[in-house]
């Protein structure tokens, strides 16, 4: 048996072959309807499709529940925010432009500067700054267009602080906080009950704030918990929050949910990320006193890390899936065209014989 005969594709004499008119309009219909479905499955298959999905976030230890009998140490903190898996960076970035940096302290969890013990656990390079602000920094904390660079605003500039810097937090809940120095709110409180400074130690001590209570007011540029969320933006940066009650003495109090964030990219590696929920409010002076709270004006953030984690998936069609798809369009225009204009030229024929 001769194997031409198993021939699917018989080919005609190019004698024989007839080009007309209405085959080439059919063969560029062809084309044209298979471009733009080539056209339109290139686009769909470009297009990202995202998947979201829910899971216990992983358990991690805290320094709290050690196996030295919850006699925790700075050493057991360095060791246990030395595994990237347990702790995340907190950065921060935020301009007290009515406070001087002596005026200022910060603590973690309890651990302020001013006791050194913030120090003791967030040691270098992993920690905290206290510095003048910058121009820049200074006109964004008194939201106005502070062009000159003149000898008023430089004192003025050089009497507000700029607090940066980023340390290791355990990927459990606590509290941060950038308020006014336990001693110069004493010496505040001290002027305006007595009518002068009682603890300001020596004869030619100035009273730092003249008289008054301290303006808290104050700018965050920046505060951030490990790694971003790509798709989402950061509710905690470029934030204003003003003391308008007359006195300038409040307490900001922002709450921080933070959702744990798989993200993962066609051709990208997964990152741990983190979403944040943010809820802020402002607590006056009057509200502190009446519950006898020991909170000093400023900023206080609690944050917290929910118990559900989100895997959030970014991927597009299979590649193979893609290319069959082409296939099948490419090759169904052409055999559906063939198919139908065969059908409209027989047709015409069987009505043309039967005229005639």
């Amino acid at each position: 048996m001769v194997r031409s005969s198993f021939d699917a594709f018989a080919k005609p004499i190019d004698s024989v072959r007839e080009r007309s008119v209405s085959g080439g309009f059919i063969t560029l219909l062809a084309s044209a309807t298979a471009a733009i479905l080539l056209i339109s499955q290139l686009y769909v298959y470009l297009q990202v499709q995202t998947r979201h999905s829910m899971h216990l976030a992983h358990s991690v230890p805290s320094i709290l529940f050690s196996n030295n009998g919850g006699k925790s140490s700075a050493a057991d903190a360095r060791k246990l925010l030395g595994n990237g898996h347990y702790h995340i960076p907190l950065k921060l970035h935020v301009t007290f432009p009515h406070l001087s940096c002596s005026q200022l302290d910060y603590a973690h969890d309890g651990n302020d500067s001013s006791s050194g013990k913030f120090e003791h656990y967030h040691s270098k390079p992993y920690t905290f700054t206290k510095r003048v602000p910058t121009n820049e920094e200074y006109k964004k904390a008194v939201g106005s267009s502070v062009s000159s660079v003149t000898r008023d605003n430089i004192e003025k500039r050089r009497s507000g602080c700029t607090v940066a810097g980023t340390i290791h937090i355990p990927r459990v809940g606590g509290t941060l906080s950038v308020s006014v120095s336990p001693d110069a709110w004493r010496r505040a409180t001290s002027v305006l009950a007595f009518g002068m400074d009682l603890l300001g130690g020596k004869k030619d001590d100035v009273d730092p704030f003249h008289g008054k209570l301290p303006n808290v007011t104050h700018y965050v540029h920046h505060i951030s918990f490990g790694n971003g969320f790509p798709p989402g933006t950061n509710p905690l940066q470029d934030a204003h929050h003003v003391m308008d009650n007359g006195s300038g003495v409040a307490l900001a109090n922002v709450a921080v949910k933070l959702v744990p964030t798989t993200y993962k990219r066609t051709f990208h590696s997964e990152r741990e990320t983190f979403q944040a929920s943010v809820s802020r409010h402002i607590v006056e002076p009057v509200t502190l006193a009446a519950q006898r709270s020991m909170l000093l004006p400023g900023l206080m953030i609690t944050y917290d890390f929910t118990p559900l984690a989100v895997r959030h998936v970014e991927k597009r069609e299979n590649l193979f899936v893609f290319l069959s798809s082409l296939v099948g369009i490419v090759g169904g225009v052409f055999v559906t065209v063939g198919l139908v204009s065969g059908c409209l030229v027989n047709s015409a024929q069987a009505v043309a014989k039967k005229m005639d």
